[in-house]
């Protein structure tokens, strides 16, 4: 392939990548989703995230990171997914999609885009029952049921 050629397939394919990438923005307790608000957040401390959404303002997720009462041991953290309306939790370990350790606002907006690319949330911010389902038996590692106490 000639260099031209391959310039202009990266450029393509950097193109489609930006045309289908959606800005996440969490400002002044707004999320705002192209520059448009989709819900409220709420910052209750370092560790804990709610979100509100806008028709009703009832609370329809919950972000909570759990050191599993051994702070200065990382190995065994991770974090709680609590979609309340639907009455599901999803715990996992795997931290690359959502974490920011410099800045818990930026992760939570990795984690509400990480939300809207597996289609759990909607544009308008509304929960999908069924990919909430799909999303907690892609990512749920059951960390509190096989955790001994």
């Amino acid at each position: 392939m000639t260099t031209k050629k391959l310039l202009t397939a990266f450029l393509l394919l950097l193109s489609f990548n930006l045309y289908f990438s959606q800005e996440v923005v969490i400002k002044d307790d707004k999320v705002l989703l192209d520059g448009k608000q989709i819900l409220k957040a709420e910052k209750i401390n370092v560790a804990q995230y709610s979100f509100y959404t806008m028709k009703d303002d009832e609370e329809i997720l919950m972000y909570r990171y759990m050191d599993n009462e051994t702070p200065r041991y990382q190995e065994d953290d991770y974090y709680v997914l609590n979609f309340l309306t639907e009455k599901t939790k999803v715990e996992s370990t795997d931290f690359t999609k959502i974490l920011n350790f410099m800045n818990s606002r930026k992760g939570m907006e990795k984690l509400i885009k990480w939300l809207l690319k597996e289609r759990v949330i909607n544009n308008e911010g509304e929960l999908n029952p069924e990919r909430v389902q799909v999303f907690k038996d892609k990512y749920d590692e059951n960390i509190t049921e096989r955790t001994f106490r």
